[in-house]
């Protein structure tokens, strides 16, 4: 496999929506935090094959959202590396907190979030219940809670 390259989306390109609603299935909800956020994506030239967004919510703290990899790329370290991106990109940008939130269902993402230096700060209850329109499945589960994490850069 060739290198990843990331690098901030252009204005000019538009984002990779099809990426972004493998993480969020609310396009509503990502027109919305693209606007006020950056996205970075992941891949070679043209093809795009990862993505975040940077999101700035409080002075010095920046929310990491929308992690997402291509379904036949996942399982190769894609997502570490944008992980690992963010949390450099974050730095580089003086912010001085990151923050996530992930589905209390996915077990993969909490772990990945939490090798890559994050830590649990609590539990947004029926987070997805008071968003989402539809009822969203995970790993054979109803989603109900948002998982927070944190890291001090």
């Amino acid at each position: 496999m060739n290198p990843i390259n990331i690098r901030m989306l252009e204005n000019n390109e538009q984002p990779p929506m099809e990426l972004l609603l493998l993480a969020d299935p609310s396009e509503k909800l990502i027109q919305a935090y693209l606007y006020r956020g950056q996205c970075y994506v992941a891949g070679w030239e043209k093809e795009m094959i990862g993505v975040y967004v940077l999101l700035p919510t409080r002075p010095d703290t920046v929310e990491l959202v929308n992690v997402a990899v291509d379904p036949s790329y996942q399982g190769q370290g894609i997502g570490k590396k944008l992980v690992l991106h963010a949390l450099q990109t974050a730095r580089q940008l003086g912010y001085a907190t990151i923050e996530v939130g992930t589905g209390s269902t996915g077990a993969n993402q909490l772990m990945l979030y939490q090798k890559c230096g994050f830590r649990m700060t609590g539990i947004d209850r029926d987070f997805f219940i008071r968003h989402y329109d539809e009822e969203i499945m995970e790993n054979g589960m109803r989603l109900y809670d948002m998982v927070r994490l944190s890291q001090d850069l």
